[in-house]
Order: C-alpha cells, then sequence, then structure tokens
C-alpha cells in the first residue's frame, strides 16, 4: 500500500476513488520480465496497490485506501467514484504524427483498402465533399501491402482529367497522385529523380502516378498549403483522437516549420489539451527552423505544454517499401539493399549539431544496415560530446537489428522506440523481405530486453491504430486482430502484460527525461492519470485475447477531466 502524504492537508481538487490504482512505481521487471521482488504480485496475480488518488493545483497530493484519501474531500473537492475500474500512469504516445489524423479527418480516408478498386470508390465516394476547386487529398494505403502490385494513375486520370488528386501511402513512404496533380507540380518524363526515390514507371516507360521513397516528398509537399486557422484546427483534431484513448502526452515525430508554427499559436493561447514533445525535422525543408531553435536551444521549463527538446532524423526507408537499409540485399529482391543517408535525406551534421546543442536525436532507422549505421553514427558523435549521452537519444523503428548489434544500444545509452502494431501488420510478408534468419532479429523486444535496452512502445500513428488495448495486445501475443496467427509470431519476443504497460507509461518518461514528473502515480507527481475498463495487467496475463474487449473510460491531464466515456 502506497501511504497518503502526511505533509499536505489542503483540500483536493479532484479525488478518484473505489478504484484499482497500479501506481506503477515499484522495481522494473528483469530482462525476462519476472516482476520485482517489491512488486504487488504473488501466486501468478496482480492486486492493486491503491484504491484512491487526490490531486490539486496539478499534482498527486495522497495516493492510498479509500479511507485514507477521504480525508482530503473538502467543499469544492470533486469526488469520482470509479466503481473500482483500473487506474494507471497516464498513457503516452511517444512516436505519433497528429497532424496526419487531423489532415485525415478532412481527406479520403483509404485506410484498409485491400485493391485499387477499393480505392478508386472511397475516392469518388468523397470527391464532392471537396470544395470547388480544391484538390482531391487521400491518405491510407498500405505501401507494404501493395509492395509487389502498386496502384497507377489509370481510372483517376479518366475520372478526374482536370482536378489534382493526391493519395498518400500509409506509412509516408508512397504517394500516388494523377496526371492533373503531377502536371500541377511540374513531373514528367523528363523530371529528374531524387537520390534514394523512385518515380514509378511501367513497361512502356510511362509515368503510373506513384513516387516512392524520397520521391513521395515532391508530390506531398506541393499540396496546396492550409491557412494557420485551419493548421491549428488539424492539430486539435489529431490531439483530440489520442487523448479520447486515455493518452496524456504525445511525441510528435518529426514537424516542419508549418506545423510547429500551429503548435506555438496554440501553446500562447494555452489551448493543447494534452502535454505534446514536439520533435523538430532534420530535413531540408526544416533547416532554417531548426537552426534557429540551435540558437535558442531547447525549452527549459517542464510545466509548459508543448517542449521543443528534440531532433527527428530519417536514416532509410521502409521495409515494406524495400526501401530500409538491408547488410544484404533483400531476401525477395536480389540487388536491392534499399535507400539510406545522405541521398535519403539525413543531415549529418546537422543531427550532430542538434546534439551538441542539448537536444535529444531521435533518428529512424529500419533495416539492419540502417541501424548500424545509426549506431556508427551515435558513437561517432558521443565519443566527442560524451555530455550528450545523458539526454537518452533514440532510434524510433529499431525494426531489423543484426545480431552482433543489439548490446550497442546499451553500451551507447540508446532507447529503442518500437511498435508492437507493426509487428503483428508486416507479419503477412516481413519474412519474405529479409529471410528465416534475419528475421529473428526483427521487431526483437525480447532480444532488446535481454541486452538492456531501454524500450518505448508506441503507434507510429496515423500509419497503424493507436487504441493503448490492441498496442497491449500485440506486444502481449504477437497475433492481430483476428488472433492470428495461433499460438503468436515469433513469440519468444512476446512481452509480459507488466513489460508492455510500462513501454507506455513508465520507460517513455524515462525517455524524455520526465521520470521524476510523471510515468507513476507518486505524491508531487503531475496529475495525469488514465481510467481503464479492464485490469491489463490480470486481463494480459490470464485472458490477454480479452484485452481487444478494453475501453478507455477517463482521461486526466494537470488535474483536469478532459475525457469521460
Amino acid at each position: 500500500m502506497v501511504l497518503a502524504s502526511a505533509c499536505s492537508t489542503n483540500d483536493a481538487d479532484l479525488i478518484l476513488t473505489n478504484a484499482n490504482v497500479y501506481t506503477m512505481s515499484w522495481g522494473d521487471p528483469d530482462r525476462e520480465g519476472i516482476p520485482a521482488a517489491d512488486a504487488p504480485f504473488a501466486d501468478g496475480a496482480w492486486t492493486a496497490d491503491a484504491e484512491a488518488v487526490a490531486v490539486k493545483d496539478g499534482l498527486i497530493i495522497a495516493v492510498g485506501s479509500a479511507s485514507e484519501i477521504g480525508a482530503y474531500v473538502g467543499p469544492n473537492t470533486e469526488v469520482r467514484d470509479l466503481g473500482w475500474a483500473t487506474v494507471v500512469p497516464g498513457l503516452i504516445e511517444s512516436h505519433g504524427h497528429y497532424e496526419e489524423l487531423g489532415e485525415l479527418a478532412e481527406e479520403v480516408d483509404l485506410i484498409g483498402v485491400t485493391t485499387e478498386e477499393e480505392i478508386i470508390e472511397r475516392v469518388v465516394a468523397r470527391a464532392e465533399t471537396f470544395g470547388e476547386g480544391e484538390w482531391i487529398i487521400g491518405r491510407g494505403w498500405d505501401e507494404g501491402d501493395f509492395a509487389n502490385r502498386l496502384p497507377t494513375n489509370t481510372r483517376l486520370n479518366q475520372l478526374f482529367p482536370d482536378r489534382p488528386v493526391v493519395l498518400k501511402g500509409l506509412r509516408g513512404f508512397a504517394v500516388l497522385g494523377n496526371a492533373a496533380a503531377l502536371e500541377a507540380v511540374g513531373i514528367d518524363h523528363n523530371t529528374t529523380t531524387p537520390s534514394g526515390g523512385e518515380i514509378v514507371k511501367d513497361g512502356a516507360g510511362n509515368l503510373t502516378g506513384v513516387l516512392l521513397n524520397r520521391a513521395e516528398p515532391m508530390l506531398r509537399y506541393a499540396v496546396p498549403e492550409r491557412s494557420l486557422d485551419q493548421r491549428k484546427r488539424v492539430v486539435l483534431h489529431g490531439l483530440q483522437a489520442i487523448l479520447e484513448k486515455g493518452y496524456v502526452a504525445g511525441h510528435h515525430a518529426g514537424i516542419f516549420p508549418n506545423y510547429t508554427e500551429a503548435y506555438l499559436a496554440l501553446a500562447e493561447e494555452n489551448a493543447l489539451p494534452i502535454r505534446v514533445e514536439a520533435m523538430l525535422s532534420t530535413r531540408e525543408a526544416g533547416r532554417e527552423l531548426l537552426e534557429e531553435w540551435l540558437e535558442r536551444g531547447p525549452t527549459e521549463n517542464p510545466s509548459d505544454f508543448l517542449q521543443i527538446r528534440s531532433v527527428k532524423a530519417y536514416y532509410d526507408a521502409s521495409l515494406g517499401s524495400r526501401g530500409a537499409k538491408m547488410i544484404e540485399p533483400y531476401s525477395d529482391m536480389p540487388g536491392e539493399s534499399g535507400e539510406y543517408g545522405a541521398a535519403y535525406g539525413f543531415i549529418e551534421d546537422l543531427v550532430a549539431q542538434s546534439m551538441a546543442s542539448g537536444f535529444q536525436a531521435v533518428i529512424h532507422a529500419i533495416g539492419d544496415g540502417g541501424n548500424r549505421d545509426v549506431l556508427d553514427f551515435y558513437e561517432r558523435v558521443l565519443a566527442e560530446h560524451p555530455e550528450s549521452k545523458s539526454l537518452r537519444h533514440r532510434i524510433e523503428h529499431a525494426q531489423v537489428v543484426h545480431p552482433d548489434d543489439f548490446a550497442r544500444f546499451a553500451e551507447l545509452g540508446l532507447v529503442a522506440s518500437m511498435q508492437p502494431p507493426h509487428a503483428v501488420e508486416d507479419a503477412p510478408w516481413a519474412e519474405d523481405r529479409v529471410g528465416p534468419e534475419r528475421i529473428l532479429g526483427a521487431y526483437a523486444w525480447r532480444t532488446m530486453r535481454r541486452n538492456g535496452v531501454p524500450l518505448i512502445f508506441n503507434s507510429d500513428l496515423s500509419g497503424s491504430d493507436w487504441d493503448i488495448f490492441y498496442g497491449l495486445h500485440s506486444a502481449i501475443t504477437r497475433t492481430n486482430r483476428d488472433l492470428e496467427p495461433e499460438g503468436g509470431w515469433y513469440p519468444d519476443q512476446c512481452m509480459t502484460p507488466e513489460e508492455a504497460l510500462r513501454a507506455y507509461t513508465v520507460w517513455p518518461a524515462y525517455a524524455s527525461s520526465r521520470e521524476d514528473l510523471t510515468g507513476t502515480i507518486e505524491v508531487g507527481k503531475w496529475g495525469d492519470l488514465t481510467v481503464l475498463s479492464i485490469d491489463p495487467l490480470n486481463v494480459g496475463s490470464q485472458d490477454p485475447h480479452a484485452l481487444l474487449q478494453g475501453e478507455v473510460l477517463m482521461t486526466i491531464v494537470d488535474g483536469e477531466v478532459v475525457y469521460e466515456r
């Protein structure tokens, strides 16, 4: 039992009572997932270590039994009887693209399409909702699923001969544009393909409308810009979508000047509904803004809802599009080893300068070659700037890692930021890409833990569903929503329920150097809490597939109920 604070007799602003509270304040499990000696775990079952929480002025002032916390009830205290629902530390979505969620609400939703015919049907059904003269924009067709049968713009050209149509891929590594869109941005047969990209042509040399990897921004960034008010609306829509799923904070993985302006405006208006860690993009399009911030330095006040203390870099492309850098060629495409490095837009000097200026580096690396190169980069920079190691730099995805390289993550003090949904969604084709040996080092969460690597989980939304129960289920079972494959995909890499929950709470707090302020439910920490309909620790242990039936009942940020089902 965590006793109530004896140092404060002030009335609470908010009390959650009659709840199963998991403070997560006990020690980490060992590298095999066995709970710590002080964990509330015995005989294969978990017991909540508190029943109530009191919050005042945005901070937790007491944690304990329902009767103990009753002493903090005053005439103006809001008391919520939770009927023994489960309270956990506020969930942290540590890698998302929130503007994509907001934009998707105003675009053609292509998530889940499996055929080119479905793509056309959805575009036609939504086309009339776009204003006269507006480009028709869509998002969500899966580049990995379509990699061997890329769509073409033939039907789009027939249906929309004079109106630009741009359909962005799910993971951000492909885009499909009709002829009107290509013409509007000046892409034709004579256009030079950028290094690290591909302007796809058919057997006769005709443009198909698909642009891959580093060619993709040629079309995506040419879409007419939204106004500042529209961009603010987009950001708020995205943040609202995740707070309704229980997240009290979001790490925005790579923002360019247009959405940086929107975030700064919302922060100035005190309009951000959750805490945001915004990572500035290190690509050329964001260089000028980043250089301004390098002179200014990282944000310093931890209580501000907007933090700009990190930079996002991109070393290679995706596994699905065969753009991730592999040490040896792809198993299903001999001679192809991916797109990476400077040719892919990785500006090494700018990332190194950011690290030296006190910014945390967050680098996207997918393939085993990409991860090795990024490890080498970190090793070089940290040798020159050893003080930077304390910033807990990250590798995003760390999707395929050579066996020799796992231990290097821990040696360099790096955090592996990984996505459980990617494993179950990529399972149908991932082994085809890398073969039966390399797949053993792919989506290898347990191997990371065994090597002592700090691990955090997230969704990479909007590319995957950000529902916490889907994420936990993916991590614990390595099966999809249809419970396939039976027994789990390479189940030796499964996480325990406690590890999975920590990877969305305690460990991302550590990754952003906020472990003294959030991540656990303890006196003095932020009043950021998530209320769940089921107990993820016991359900995850005893009937993990039942996790998919869970719901978020309440999201509390800074002591305020910002969402209630």
